[in-house]
C-alpha cells in the first residue's frame, strides 16, 4: 500500500492523465513541473545577468509569461491522492513565487517612491528568494527520480514533507518581503499626503499589504 501511495505521489513529476468535463484529457505533469522549474531558473539567471533594472524586468516578464502556461495547466490537474497533491502544491508554490515577483515588481517600477538603486536591490532580493525555492524543487525532483530509489517509502515521504514546508516558508517570506516593500512606499506617500496613488497602484482598501 505504501508503495502505491508513493508511486501515485510521483504522478506530478512523472505523467498521468486527467478527466475534465467528461472528456479524457491527456496531461503531462512531469513536463509541466519541469517547465515551471526551468522558467524559475531562467528568471534567476536573467536577474543576475542583466544590469539595467527595466531591461532586466522586461526579460524576466518575458520568461515568466512563456512559463505561465505550465503553471496554469498544472493547477488544473486534480483527483490526486494526498501525497501527490503535496508534490503538486510544492511545484505550484515555486510558480507562485515567480508570479508574485513579476506582478508586484512591475508595479514597483511605476512607483515614484522607489529610486533606481532601491529597485535594483528589491529585484535582487526577489531573485535570491526565488533561487532558494528552485533549489528545493530540484532536491524534490532528485528524490523521485532514479537517484532517490535508495530511499524507502517513509524516507521519501519525509523528504517530500520537508521540502514542501521549506518551500512554503519561502513563499510566505516572498509575500512578507513584498508587503514590507509596499508598506515603505505607502509610508513615504503618507508623508507627502499622496496615499491614493499607492492604493490605486497596489490594490483596493481590502487588498492592503500593511
Amino acid at each position: 500500500m505504501k508503495n502505491y501511495i508513493i508511486k501515485t505521489a510521483m504522478v506530478v513529476l512523472f505523467a498521468t492523465a486527467n478527466y475534465a468535463n467528461a472528456q479524457f484529457v491527456v496531461t503531462d505533469p512531469a513536463n509541466l513541473a519541469s517547465g515551471i522549474l526551468n522558467s524559475a531558473n531562467e528568471i534567476v539567471q536573467t536577474s543576475s545577468t542583466v544590469s539595467n533594472v527595466i531591461k532586466n524586468f522586461n526579460e524576466v516578464k518575458k520568461v515568466y509569461e512563456q512559463g505561465k502556461e505550465y503553471y496554469d495547466k498544472l493547477k488544473a490537474v486534480n483527483n490526486l491522492v494526498k501525497d501527490a497533491r503535496k508534490v503538486q502544491q510544492t511545484v505550484l508554490l515555486v510558480g507562485d513565487v515567480s508570479e508574485i515577483y513579476v506582478n508586484n515588481f512591475g508595479k514597483m517600477l511605476n512607483d515614484p517612491n522607489f529610486n533606481a538603486q532601491e529597485l535594483t536591490a528589491i529585484a535582487n532580493g526577489y531573485s535570491a528568494l526565488l533561487n532558494e525555492s528552485t533549489e528545493l524543487l530540484k532536491e524534490l525532483k532528485e528524490i523521485i527520480t532514479a537517484n532517490g530509489l535508495s530511499l524507502n517509502d517513509k524516507e521519501r515521504m519525509d523528504v517530500i514533507d520537508r521540502v514542501y514546508k521549506e518551500v512554503k516558508e519561502y513563499h510566505n517570506l516572498v509575500r512578507y518581503y513584498t508587503n514590507k516593500n509596499i508598506s515603505v512606499s505607502y509610508l513615504r506617500a503618507k508623508k507627502q499626503n499622496n496615499t491614493k496613488r499607492v492604493l490605486d497602484l497596489y490594490g483596493t482598501a481590502n487588498q492592503k499589504y500593511w
